[in-house]
């Protein structure tokens, strides 16, 4: 029989060993998947242009909105807020945000947020423009290389922005008084940096400042700089009188610091980035204080010590190396008496740079300086309580060479160790002034009255006397002295009139005195011949010589 006829179709599949089925959707299916394909498009989109989400915690989300508020950096909106939740702990808000994309590589460990809000400050007011638009969120990048996505928001505007060319310095000091962050550092009265951060030791000894300072004035701050606290007014009175230093009406509202090279460092190299430096109270203090340890010292008085003060300066022929740090009392066991010990506090580098010329420096490296000061209490070395101003009775102590003092000696061993002491100059004076008063009190004073009483009676009596006297002399005496003047004077008359040239007696003492003259020329020639003839005087006159 002949087989059915077959497509071609047909025969294809038959060949093949194959078979396909023809799969026809229906047209209202086509709807649906376009629609399907077309949100898995738009949620691809969504999730690929969807920016880093960051979490952000404040203490208070004060005039912040989700959905409305921005986070700006050089105001330009980069982020926004897109929830804001309770901490788990109460104790802040956290701010979810979402930053755009190409965002991410500024999020750092370093990145500072804070919330921009108007802000009324000695240095001016700042944030006016939130009043209109609402607060926003103020980023600051940072340097670091570490990613981060949660941060702790700062509650005011940092001083100074990342990018801002210039150093961060350390200070170290006992008390902050009325610094705060955003306090100017001052360099010669120009205010080039700024406090950045405020913060209390560990040990509660002391606090840490951080400062910025600007460039170009950084290059300014070498290792032997000096830096003191600005804040308010500086008044001091002392033997120098009274001295008033400030830096400007801002260091005086709201605090500051300022610093200053001494000139025998100036032209250092600049000091690195993070650099400590010690923070004194004054100028004056800085500028005597070097940034090194010093040596301690503990000297006993026997006298009063009211006008001495922890922080009174310690004078070494006339110049200031040191400072007091401590007065206190001890009760000596062995003899049964109290003790005043002050310690005080020695630069061995003030001292130092007041050679000129290194080589002639005290070797105290190798030996110690304990052992070099040991050799100078053996020559004399002592301490002695001086007064700065009679005025205001503040007193300091000298160390000097005093001759004539027993050979002492002091353990350098000892820590601190004891540099003997003498009596001071104000003590000798009062001793010497309590002596005359002593003297003076033993004086029978009474004793003088009377004498005295007799004597001013005896010279009352005395002037009396003298007063009757002057009254006869007036009354008897005068009248003939003046008579006997008058005499004098007529004859005095007389005597001129008698010597004047035209008088008779002149004439004839004239005439007087040319017949002498002819007489003695008379004389003269007999003379001659007696010597020339002397056996005339027996013979007579010869015939020749008539």
């Amino acid at each position: 029989m002949t087989e059915p006829h077959q497509s071609g179709e047909e025969r294809t599949e038959h060949v093949s060993g194959t078979s396909h089925r023809q799969i026809r959707v229906p047209l209202v299916w086509i709807v649906p998947i376009l629609a399907a394909l077309l949100g898995a498009w738009l949620l691809f989109r969504s999730i690929s242009d969807r920016g880093t989400q960051i979490q952000i915690t404040f203490q208070t989300a004060d005039g912040i909105e989700a959905g409305k508020t921005a986070i700006r950096y050089r105001s330009v909106d980069i982020g926004i807020v897109r929830s804001i939740a309770l901490a788990p702990d109460f104790k802040g808000a956290i701010i979810n945000a979402e930053m755009k994309k190409g965002i991410e590589a500024t999020l750092v460990s370093d990145t500072r947020f804070w919330v921009v809000r108007p802000q009324i400050a000695t240095g001016g007011i700042s944030g006016l423009g939130t009043l209109l638009t609402g607060a926003y969120i103020g980023m600051d990048i940072g340097r670091a290389t570490v990613p981060r996505r949660e941060f702790s928001g700062l509650e005011s505007p940092p001083s100074v922005s990342s990018d801002t060319p210039g150093r961060e310095f350390v200070l170290h000091a006992k008390t902050l008084g009325s610094i705060a962050v955003g306090s100017l550092a001052y360099f010669r009265r120009l205010a080039v940096g700024e406090i950045t951060k405020c913060e209390l030791d560990q040990d509660g000894n002391g606090v840490t400042i951080s400062v910025f300072i600007r460039a170009p004035y950084d290059s300014f701050v070498v290792p032997n700089t000096r830096f003191w606290n600005a804040s308010g007014i500086d008044v001091a009175i002392d033997g120098g009188g009274v001295r008033i230093q400030t830096q400007s009406v801002a260091s005086i509202l709201e605090g500051g610091i300022a610093f200053e090279t001494p000139q025998e460092f100036a032209g250092a190299a600049p000091a690195a980035a993070l650099s400590e430096f010690l923070l004194s109270a004054d100028r004056d203090t800085a500028m005597k204080s070097p940034n090194e340890p010093a040596d301690r010292y503990v000297l006993y008085f026997n006298e009063s010590l009211r006008g001495l003060s922890v922080g009174a300066p310690v004078n070494f022929n006339g110049i200031d190396v040191g400072d007091v740090q401590s007065i206190n009392i001890e009760f000596d066991t062995n003899k049964s008496t109290f003790r005043f010990p002050v310690e005080i506090n020695v630069h061995p580098q003030r001292i130092r740079a007041r050679y000129k010329h290194p080589g002639a420096m005290p070797d105290t490296k190798s030996t110690g300086t304990y052992r070099f000061v040991e050799r100078l209490i053996e020559h004399g070395f002592r301490g002695q309580l001086r007064s700065s101003s009679l005025l205001t009775g503040q007193q300091f102590i000298a160390l000097d060479f005093f001759a004539n003092q027993p050979t002492l000696r002091s353990d350098p061993t000892k820590t601190p160790m004891q540099i003997p002491t003498i009596v001071g100059g104000m003590v000798d004076i009062t001793s010497t002034v309590a002596d005359i008063a002593r003297k003076i009190d033993a004086v029978p004073i009474d004793v003088l009255a009377k004498h005295a009483d007799s004597a001013i009676q005896e010279l009352d009596r005395a002037l009396v006397s003298l007063n009757r006297a002057i009254e006869h002399l007036d009354s008897d005496v005068t009248p003939q002295f003046a008579s006997a003047l008058k005499a004098a004077r007529s004859g005095i008359e007389g005597a001129t009139k008698a010597l004047s040239p035209d008088s008779p007696v002149q004439q004839d003492l004239g005439e007087a005195l040319r017949q002498i003259a002819r007489a003695s020329e008379s004389i003269k020639v007999l003379a001659d011949y007696l010597e020339a003839h002397p056996e005339s005087l027996i013979r007579g006159k010869s015939e020749e010589g008539r």
